[in-house]
């Protein structure tokens, strides 16, 4: 980046930063308080020109061009920035600039008012993101156009003075309040909502498990199966009630993975759901003393001893750079043996910033099976179904390096195609 028009810009910026440091640095306290709002005016500016440039590449098709279906993952990889982040810039992107048909028509943009105060800098980026929620929700769709054209002038108006979260509260009972006449009545009764969330914690082993059941039959199963064997074992069982079910659901389902049949537990990946037990070498010979499980938990020495009793089990040898030392046989079909090794090692897909499970993931031979590529923990690498169309559609590429994948981005992300790899989990050794 010597020369040309970026050079420049790049440099007038350095130059801009370098002396907005300084004030910082030697500035009084009045200039430190006018220092504030330039900085975020500068931010503003910025992200007005990021979404335009967003807008405008996505007009040409560079994204599709390089392989990317969606713009948001293109911008997060180019950028390096979490999905939300960039899914917010090409939202903001379809909003505040003109839009071309198939035909090549261009229609305007489809919040004018936010646009021009977004342009002018009155309005930040996050604004620009509650605005277009706000008039994209069920409610501003049931408002004839025209009332809901002039709800936007007013709310830009109002976004130059609220914060926000101010500006979603207001705008959100000025849009309810021009929908008067609400949804449509509907007779048939509200729809049963069946959920459960499974969160593992960030900090360690375990996690969250929440559930709502509206189907009464689903619940009663349930309720019926976890109250069978949450009884006290006997009197000197001291657990809590909410104990007990806790632990009668986790035994309902270690027998279901052991024993259940194959219709209950049918197969994700390629293979039957199965616990891992990834152990260190170095633990292995100081008497396993701790071990990783599939979602980053690490189980205690009791927990360990009991789950090696259990043939449904798998216990994984690591060495000291966290790699299987068994690779399994090697032909075009990825044997189970060398998926269980490549989802230990990768722990789901391997592209960084990607968190989908190894269940969600298929086996990419890194070397093509039809290059004379081998079916060897070498050469292959999980990936996730969009990731793994990406590599074949685009300019990335894999390799591993002391035993782990790392990618390459195509020199329009990276001039300098600096090697990106997952953070590895902490070694339990």
């Amino acid at each position: 980046m010597s020369t040309g028009p970026v050079a420049t810009a790049h440099r007038l910026l350095t130059e801009a930063f370098a002396a907005m440091d300084e004030i910082r640095e030697t500035g009084t306290d009045t200039d430190l308080l006018s220092l504030l709002p330039l900085c975020e005016g500068a931010i503003r500016k910025l992200d007005r020109i990021t979404v335009a440039t967003v807008s405008d590449l996505d007009r040409r098709g560079a994204f599709t061009d390089r392989g990317y279906r969606n713009p948001a993952l293109a911008l997060a990889d180019l950028l390096n920035v979490d999905r939300a982040d960039a899914k917010r810039r090409v939202r903001a992107a379809e909003h505040v600039h003109p839009r071309t048909q198939l035909d090549g028509t261009e229609l305007p943009a489809t919040l004018p008012a936010t646009a021009e105060r977004f342009a002018d800098g009155r309005l930040s980026l996050r604004h620009v993101d509650v605005i277009a929620t706000v008039l994209s929700s069920h409610a501003a769709r049931r408002i004839d156009p025209a009332r809901l054209e002039a709800a936007e002038q007013t709310i830009a108006e109002h976004a130059c003075v609220y914060n926000p979260s101010e500006l979603h509260s207001w705008a959100t009972q000025l849009v309810e309040a021009l929908d008067e006449d609400g949804p449509e009545p509907d007779d048939a009764p509200p729809p049963e909502i069946n959920t459960v969330k499974v969160i593992p914690n960030r900090t360690g082993g375990g996690g969250r498990i929440t559930g709502r059941y509206d189907d009464a039959v689903m619940f009663d199963a349930i309720a019926t199966a976890l109250d069978a064997l949450s009884a006290p074992k006997d009197n000197l069982d001291d657990r809590s009630w909410d104990e007990r079910t806790a632990d009668a659901l986790a035994e309902i389902c270690s027998h279901t993975l052991d024993h259940g049949p194959t219709s209950l537990t049918p197969e994700v990946g390629g293979r039957r759901p199965v616990i891992h037990v990834v152990i260190g070498l170095a633990d292995l010979q100081n008497r396993a003393r701790g071990a990783l499980l599939d979602f980053g938990g690490q189980c205690t020495p009791e927990s360990l001893r009991m789950l090696t009793c259990d043939a449904a089990v798998v216990p994984i040898v690591m060495n000291g750079a966290g790699q299987p030392l068994d690779v399994g046989r090697v032909k075009r079909t990825i044997p189970d043996g060398i998926r269980r090794a490549v989802a230990v090692r990768d722990r789901g897909c391997a592209h960084p910033g990607c968190n989908r499970p190894p269940s969600w993931c298929e086996v990419h031979h890194i070397n093509p099976w039809e290059l004379d590529g081998e079916t060897k923990l070498s050469n292959c690498v999980m990936l996730c179904k969009v990731h793994h169309r990406l590599l074949h559609h685009s300019a990335w590429t894999v390799r591993i390096r002391d035993g782990i994948p790392e990618f390459i981005p195509p020199k329009w992300i990276d001039p300098q195609q600096l090697p990106r790899r997952k953070p590895r989990p902490v070694d339990v050794a």
